[in-house]
């Protein structure tokens, strides 16, 4: 219900950005800049700077936004709590996901969702895990599922399933008749890493780090942000890459792709993430305790 002027710019002051913005909203980038432009009019003065290809928020835009925060947030609250009244489960849900998660998990959980509340619209942004866990701490997102905690003030993780991650490589490949693999022999070959930012990226750091390998030592051939792309690399022979067990299943069908287990396990946890300090409404709830049964243990 709040204006709609109010919501595009509070999204391009906090991404000083009218293509990001736009994208955060599904909206194109010219009809951003027309919403910004109204406001500005009807307020009588400019609310960003603009100049060199960037943007700047001038001081009547510091006040609008202070102000646009607080209307923003009331609105949604006032819509939830009138909707609660009418014992109706409805309205936009705005979730965010790594990628693995969004591509091998969500699909069947927002499906039995929209089963059970069908007029939710749930809307789903997809990056990698540090991405989300920025949306959701500008309360961009309601929900967030990722696969490292958050490490964000003012946000909630709660582990909502266990995945383990697994050595791959093309079944030409020199690791590929082993059982299992160690570190230290994984150092010795070529590398196709997951980009920095990835929950994946900063579990198997960790892990290398835990067994005496720094990253930076690895014979690291590409960084990749598409777990897609990732296993098409792979599967031409050029390395091998550390991913979910989730993400392979088909290609272990089809024998494109060999999965080792690491020795020692890399299991992980999943989790769900969302703003501690903000009303939740009986939506968010709902949808938070569903993903957490639908999650719960080990996840297929």
């Amino acid at each position: 219900m709040a204006d709609r002027r109010l919501q595009v710019f509070h999204a391009v002051a906090k991404h000083l950005s009218f293509t990001k913005a736009a994208d955060a909203l599904f909206m194109t980038q010219p009809a951003a800049t027309f919403q910004v432009r109204q406001l500005e009019e009807q307020l009588g003065t400019r609310l960003f700077e603009r100049r060199h290809g960037s943007i700047s928020l001038t001081q009547a835009g510091e006040i609008v936004l202070s102000y646009a925060e607080k209307i923003l947030a009331l609105s949604d609250e006032m819509e939830t709590r009138v909707g609660e009244m009418t014992g109706e489960m409805r309205g936009p849900l705005l979730l965010g996901a790594s990628t693995t998660i969004a591509e091998f998990l969500l699909p069947r959980i927002l499906g039995e969702f929209n089963a059970l509340y069908p007029q939710v619209r749930a809307n789903l942004f997809v990056a990698n895990s540090e991405t989300i866990e920025n949306r959701v701490a500008e309360h961009t997102l309601d929900v967030g599922l990722i696969e490292a905690p958050a490490c964000l003030p003012g946000l909630t993780s709660q582990i909502c399933g266990e995945d383990e991650l697994l050595a791959i490589c093309a079944p030409d490949y020199p690791l590929a008749g082993m059982k299992s693999v160690t570190p230290k022999v994984l150092a010795e070959h070529e590398y196709i890493s997951r980009e920095v930012g990835s929950g994946t990226r900063q579990i198997t750091d960790s892990y290398f780090r835990s067994h005496k390998i720094a990253p930076e030592t690895l014979k690291t051939q590409m960084e990749l942000g598409s777990p897609s792309v990732l296993k098409g690399v792979v599967a031409t022979g050029l390395g091998f890459a550390i991913v979910s067990r989730l993400a392979i299943a088909k290609e272990r069908q089809l024998g494109t792709l060999v999965a080792i287990p690491l020795k020692p396990p890399l299991p992980r946890s999943l989790y769900l993430t969302y703003p501690q300090d903000r009303f939740q409404s009986r939506l968010t709830a709902a949808f938070i305790d569903f993903a957490k049964r639908q999650l719960k243990g080990p996840v297929l």
